[in-house]
């Protein structure tokens, strides 16, 4: 599906997250906790494992199956990159807004407005389950001609698009918004002030907010998270809670009917049955408060995770597949382990130790590996 354009940013991922540290030290203003940027990461990392071994395959063998039974021959080279571009902006925003307004869609995309903070690190905070909600959204792309690499290549430029627009250091651009996604225009998508909720779902341009009903500038401080909060910052919690509610609340319903509602209802919509909402108290932030050398630590450990991520991804073509599991493993159980020494969970340590262990293991088959003849 053409080149991987999110792992090959990683490096400028973290050269971003250092000058937005920088210019906010400057400023005087602390726009990152170490807790739910590692988190935040963590998520990040699981994406991109589970994009690896099975979401990007999908998606580009369905994706090229619908094509071959396109509707539409496009008659020019560069037609497609054009309808690519408007294509894929189309799609995602349709997306991105019933991934607000449908409970299902919901479940999966709320990882990425977990974050009580907002910062690029928050960019990567993505879900390993939203593949599977915007594959339906891409296919009519398809479907119209427009051939798997152009598709593939404004995806990846679309989302690449979308970390420079998560942060607050940037002030409204002006004019400019009345054309694209901004910093402050996200800003206002990623709040929870009642004025702010499910506006601004464009990924690159404003355009379609515009035109569909769904722009709001920003004109007010933002609260940021969900407005049922997670109350964690374990990356594996997170892909699933949702999930997790919406099958509890099912369970509860009084018929089938209402059971079916949980799931393609609006987040909003509460009856009576399901009782009171566990909402945020104002703006307080879940947080922790780890000893400084865990801090230290997990930091060191979430700077050689982030290393051995953009490792794996630029070498996992060419590796044997049981090492290929094994890395993707690792890398899991790193996300889900170092958020955990911060909150300073029982089971923390002990994993923490089989995460080492499996390490040593693992460089101890390597080298034990017999050489080429």
């Amino acid at each position: 599906m053409g080149p991987n354009l999110i792992a090959l940013a990683i490096p400028l991922f973290l050269v971003g997250i250092g000058v937005e540290l920088a210019v906010a030290r400057g400023r005087g203003r602390q726009v990152y906790r170490l807790a739910d940027a590692v988190s935040d990461i963590g998520c990040g990392v699981m994406n991109q494992v589970v994009s690896n071994l099975l979401a990007g395959w999908v998606t580009l063998a369905a994706y090229t199956w619908v094509f071959e039974r396109r509707l539409v021959d496009l008659p020019t080279a560069w037609l497609p990159w054009v309808l690519a571009l408007v294509g894929v902006e189309f799609a995602y925003y349709w997306w991105h807004r019933l991934s607000h307004e449908v409970n299902v869609l919901w479940a999966a995309h709320a990882v990425h407005h977990h974050s009580e903070d907002y910062n690029l690190a928050v960019a990567l905070r993505q879900s390993v389950t939203t593949w599977a909600t915007s594959l339906p959204f891409w296919l009519p792309l398809a479907l119209l001609g427009i051939p798997p690499l152009p598709f593939s290549v404004l995806l990846g430029l679309t989302t690449l698009y979308q970390f420079w627009i998560h942060t607050e250091l940037v002030p409204p651009l002006g004019w400019l918004e009345r054309w694209l996604n901004t910093p402050a225009l996200h800003r206002v998508h990623h709040a929870v002030n009642p004025g702010y909720l499910d506006k601004n779902h464009g990924a690159t341009f404003s355009v379609f907010d515009r035109w569909f009903g769904t722009y709001a500038p920003e004109v007010e401080p933002c609260v940021y998270g969900t407005t049922t909060p997670l109350r964690s910052f374990n990356p594996l919690w997170a892909q699933v809670e949702r999930f997790v509610g919406l099958w509890r609340t099912a369970r509860r319903a009084p018929s089938p009917w209402d059971a079916a509602r949980v799931l393609f209802a609006s987040p909003a919509w509460r009856p009576p049955w399901m009782g009171p909402a566990d909402v945020r108290d104002g703006a307080v932030k879940y947080d922790v408060a780890a000893p400084r050398d865990v801090q230290a630590y997990v930091f060191g450990n979430w700077l050689l995770v982030m290393g051995a991520t953009f490792a794996f991804l630029l070498a996992s073509r060419s590796l044997p597949l049981p090492w290929k599991l094994a890395a993707a493993g690792w890398l899991v159980l790193s996300a889900a382990v170092l958020p955990a020494l911060l909150e300073e969970r029982r089971w923390a340590r002990p994993l923490e130790a089989v995460r080492w262990g499996v390490l040593g293991l693992g460089a101890l088959a390597a080298v034990m590996q017999p050489g080429p003849g």
